[in-house]
């Protein structure tokens, strides 16, 4: 007889058996190449994947990402995203791929673009006439700045300025040849335990200068989600997502950036001041674009289209609540 006491964890037993079975039934189980696997994104969409039933194969360019990629229950690919052959081999035997990987290297940014343009168009290559998923990663920040983006804007490819555009150009191209070729754009903060991106340089850099700073009035916004509702959208678009269809990781629609400086200041007890944006390049260093970036943006076609809900905290609730500090 179960006891009064064990009945909440009974029947969420039983619930989650049940979303197991149906999740199963409905999807066809996939064996997954995905790069960028052991990374702050990547490797929530490891744990997505295979939570849902299906196999990962993970791109890994150092002993280390292949003992993590193991003990994560994946496979292992090794590689890199500047070997084109191994990438085709990789896409080339499974049901679908994520690209999530991506040369962080904003010294030479335009290089870092090119790898990723070259990598798309290699793993695409090889799934033309298949009809199977490569879902690809790119930025809210692409899109035009001050309007609140929507999956229906476009990313200039031609636009020496946005160098990832061509990034979503190769791609779409697959959508027209017989490849179910998607995008996933994700906001400046992807955040959550662990995060190592754009809001821990902008807390570095407080501590180190002694302020928490913002540009101007601080009014401009960047839109932002937690990696594992993110990892669980990359899910849905590999087995939902239509061909040529662009889907937004969006859970804050647009979070002030002066907002973002004072709970940075309140936590490390810091003064809060504004720059002007002839100040910004020497205060924040190479993250001063980023920082100035006014790019909110929607997810409502996102949602309707995969059935995506973001259900973890926001960006202020982690700042404030999380392990950032």
């Amino acid at each position: 007889m179960i006891k009064m006491g064990q009945m909440s964890s009974f029947y969420k037993e039983i619930l989650s058996n049940f979303v197991w079975f149906n999740h199963h039934y409905n999807h066809k189980i996939m064996r997954v190449f995905l790069t960028g696997a052991t990374g702050f994104i990547g490797s929530a969409i490891v744990k997505e994947l295979i939570q849902a039933g299906h196999q990962v194969l993970g791109l890994a360019r150092s002993e280390a990402s292949s003992n993590a990629l193991i003990a994560a229950g994946a496979e292992v690919h090794a590689g890199s995203l500047n070997d084109l052959d191994s990438l085709k081999s990789a896409a080339a035997s499974v049901d679908g791929v994520i690209h999530a990987g991506f040369i962080h290297d904003f010294t030479d940014y335009v290089a870092a673009c090119e790898t990723d343009r070259l990598a798309i168009a290699a793993m695409g290559s090889v799934l033309e006439g298949t009809g199977k998923p490569l879902i690809v990663t790119s930025g809210i920040g692409l899109l035009n700045p001050g309007n609140v983006g929507t999956e229906a804007d476009e990313v200039a490819s031609d636009n020496a300025a946005i160098p990832r555009g061509k990034s979503e150009e190769v791609l779409l191209s697959f959508a027209e040849k017989g490849v179910r070729a998607a995008i996933v754009r994700l906001p400046p903060s992807v955040h959550g335990d662990d995060d190592h991106g754009f809001v821990p340089v902008l807390i570095n850099i407080a501590r180190e200068k002694g302020v928490a700073a913002y540009i101007g009035d601080g009014s401009n916004h960047w839109p932002a989600v937690h990696r594992l509702d993110a990892a669980r959208l990359f899910r849905l678009a590999l087995e939902k997502g239509k061909a040529g269809a662009k889907y937004h990781g969006v859970a804050d629609t647009g979070i002030p950036m002066k907002e973002i400086a004072e709970v940075i200041g309140a936590k490390l007890r810091l003064p809060v001041v504004s720059k002007t944006a002839e100040e910004a390049g020497v205060h924040f260093g190479w993250i001063g674009h980023f920082a100035g970036l006014d790019c909110p943006a929607t997810s409502e076609f996102t949602k309707e289209q995969l059935g995506w809900t973001p259900v973890e905290k926001g960006l202020i609730s982690d700042l404030q609540e999380g392990t950032y500090f």
